[in-house]
């Protein structure tokens, strides 16, 4: 004999949160590739891939605890410890683009041009701002 491990009126809402999970989890990878910078980029799955995660987690708690006869909240506590890590995880990575692009820009100066010094605290004009424009003397 086949039973069913989950009652229907169960197994509809763990089923739609499995469902969800896949389309949040899809929605934030393909920003992935749809937003062309860096910063944008980063936003998008660490997102979606959080809130994805936790709808399956919850779905698989759902289900877990029917089975068990008991509340399981093993999963719960790793849907929290994602939904913190992962964010943390992107600002680390947007840091880390920061300093190189901070970097990047401190080696197109040289120590004798105007505000090299200011550097560490100042993001650099670009080479057409920071030269005064010519006066225009007929």
């Amino acid at each position: 004999m086949n039973t069913p491990l989950l009652p229907w009126w169960l197994a509809v809402p763990v089923a739609l949160l499995l469902v969800l999970s896949g389309i949040v989890a899809l929605v934030g990878s393909a920003g992935l590739l749809r937003f062309k910078h860096f910063y944008s980029r980063i936003h998008a799955p660490t997102m979606g891939n959080t809130l994805g995660t936790f709808f399956m987690v919850l779905a698989v708690a759902i289900s877990a605890s029917h089975l068990m006869s008991r509340p399981i909240l093993h999963p719960l506590i790793l849907s929290v410890l994602l939904i913190i890590t992962s964010p943390v995880t992107a600002i680390f990575l947007m840091r880390a683009a920061i300093k190189r692009e901070h970097r990047q820009r401190l080696a197109e100066y040289g120590p004798d041009e105007p505000g090299y010094l200011d550097m560490p605290h100042k993001a650099p004009l670009p080479r057409d701002l920071a030269q005064p424009p010519a006066s225009d003397k007929t």
